[in-house]
């Protein structure tokens, strides 16, 4: 929201009125996109849409589908398995499929 006053104990709503405490305030939802910026969530199949390295000889060939991915927190925003590997991706790598 860009509409919201802060005071020092509780937030206002510049458009409504509506007070809350500080404590309470609303979180914004994470939003995930893709590198076409479609966004993704829980559930959905994706493509790599470049060569990624594991580490060794290990490589993820672009093209590789992955079904059923999770949403996480933190730097990988994706979890899901790749050629039966378990990966943690970035978004900015994938695209939906």
């Amino acid at each position: 929201m860009d509409d919201v006053i802060s005071h020092p104990a509780h937030w206002e709503c510049a458009t409504c009125g509506h007070e809350w405490p500080k404590e309470a305030a609303p979180e914004a939802a994470r939003i995930v996109k893709d590198a076409n910026g479609n966004p993704l969530a829980d559930g959905d199949s994706i493509t790599l849409i470049k060569d990624l390295k594991l580490g060794g000889s290990q490589v993820l060939k672009a093209g590789a589908k992955a079904k059923g991915i999770r949403l996480q927190d933190g730097d990988h925003e994706i979890a899901c398995k790749v050629d039966g590997v378990a990966v943690a991706l970035k978004a900015c790598f994938v695209k939906k499929a």
